[in-house]
């Protein structure tokens, strides 16, 4: 047996997996670009504040409902099929929200790109899953995390540009993109689909693919550390991060410096997260999944427990980057280990679906428990009670006996 480098022995990664990287980062510029207007949009529609995060919260809502339907039409008419039909449902709502008159209709349309969104979801990571060599699950996972990064930074930039313009141009465009991204993936996936539906390979055919149930999921250690890590990093890194941080900005820093500060907030952990996302991906891959997802949950936890104690911009921008560290290091090796308990040429959608779930259901989650927590008592409790979630999650999976280790050793 000759030992070889985690970097001769590094496998290339597959052209449908390249695709999927560009329409993520396209996906995300779009969001990016329609999320700062979007509460904005709904206000003009002559409704309260409250009506306007309700727009917000019935696209994670719908998401979160549909997750289960999404997971099985995956298992049974295979990724390709429903991640295109679901970038293109996400188009559809998305244009719609361009042309609606009231409220209502906004409410609908957004909730109707719920749907699509956790199907091109939960197809893109079961074919990642499913394609993705097995020494290099943990990279390709930092680079799709990579990709939607990327578009969530420049989206705001370029949505700033086009603000002169009106609030209902953005949705046209971001529309626009996806029709044209859901068809430049479905021509690249064509190879994938023929593949699957060459009969003279017994094993090629998408009903001959072996389908991971939910319960032989549950099975495995790590997947269940997962499910609970993935509801710690929904309610800290997506809930609290974005609903809480910024209203403990404005209460601490003033309406003058809060919105700044929040605004500065958003920005550095996002710089943390990517340069996270750097190393972390090839590290997971290097000594496995349970180390950088404990240290980073570990890092997450203490920054936003840490933050509720902040009276100064420097400590308050110190744990927005350490925070973003911490999910950066984490996320990459948490998707990896469902990977794994997935394996390579099987679909993974049910299982997929139940782990999408759970991170979806923090988000929702988070932001309400956390809201009241901080109306009723104070945002140190709520920050704390955020904290304990994340420690949960920790301890999850510190009762997995092991992880799936690349083998970097071959014949």
């Amino acid at each position: 047996m000759a030992l070889k480098s985690t970097r001769t022995a590094r496998a290339p990664i597959p052209h449908e997996i390249r695709v999927l990287l560009v329409a993520a980062f396209i996906i995300a510029l779009g969001f990016g670009l329609i999320a700062p207007i979007l509460p904005q949009y709904a206000v003009s529609f002559d409704v309260g504040n409250a009506a306007a995060t309700i727009i917000v919260s019935i696209f994670a809502f719908t998401r979160l409902i549909f997750a289960p339907v999404a997971g099985a039409l995956v298992g049974k008419l295979g990724e390709p099929k429903i991640y295109v039909t679901g970038v293109l449902l996400v188009a559809l709502s998305t244009l719609l929200c361009a042309v609606v008159q009231d409220y209502t209709q906004l409410l609908i349309a957004r909730g109707l790109g719920g749907f699509g969104s956790t199907m091109f979801t939960i197809s893109a990571m079961a074919l990642i899953a499913r394609l993705a060599p097995d020494k290099s699950r943990g990279r390709i996972s930092g680079l799709y995390a990579g990709s939607f990064l990327l578009g969530n930074v420049f989206g705001p930039v370029l949505g700033s540009l086009l603000a002169p313009f009106g609030m209902r141009i953005p949705f046209l465009i971001y529309g626009t993109a996806l029709v044209i991204a859901a068809g430049v993936v479905y021509m690249a996936l064509g190879r994938r689909r023929d593949l699957d539906a060459d009969s003279s390979n017994p094993r090629s055919k998408h009903s001959d693919i072996e389908v991971v149930t939910t319960r032989e999921a549950l099975a495995s250690p790590a997947y269940r550390a997962a499910l609970f890590s993935g509801f710690s990093y929904g309610w800290l890194a997506f809930g609290v991060r974005n609903s809480m941080i910024p209203l403990f900005a404005l209460a601490v820093f003033g309406q003058s410096m809060g919105a700044t500060a929040a605004g500065i907030s958003m920005t550095v952990f996002a710089i943390g997260n990517g340069c996270a996302l750097v190393f972390s991906g090839r590290l997971t891959d290097s000594i496995g999944r349970k180390i950088p997802v404990i240290l980073g949950m570990s890092v997450l936890l203490l920054s936003i427990g840490a933050m509720g104690y902040s009276t100064s911009l420097v400590g308050f921008i110190v744990f927005s980057v350490l925070a973003g560290l911490g999910g950066g290091l984490l996320g990459p090796a948490q998707q990896a280990s469902v990977a794994d308990v997935i394996g390579s040429g099987r679909n993974g959608g049910k299982a997929l679906a139940g782990f999408q779930m759970c991170t979806d259901l923090g988000s929702i989650i988070g932001p309400l428990l956390a809201g009241a927590m901080a109306d009723m008592i104070s945002f140190q409790l709520a920050f704390n009670i955020s904290a304990v979630v994340g420690l949960v999650g920790v301890i999850a999976w510190l009762l997995v006996p092991k992880t799936i280790k690349p083998v970097k050793l071959v014949e």
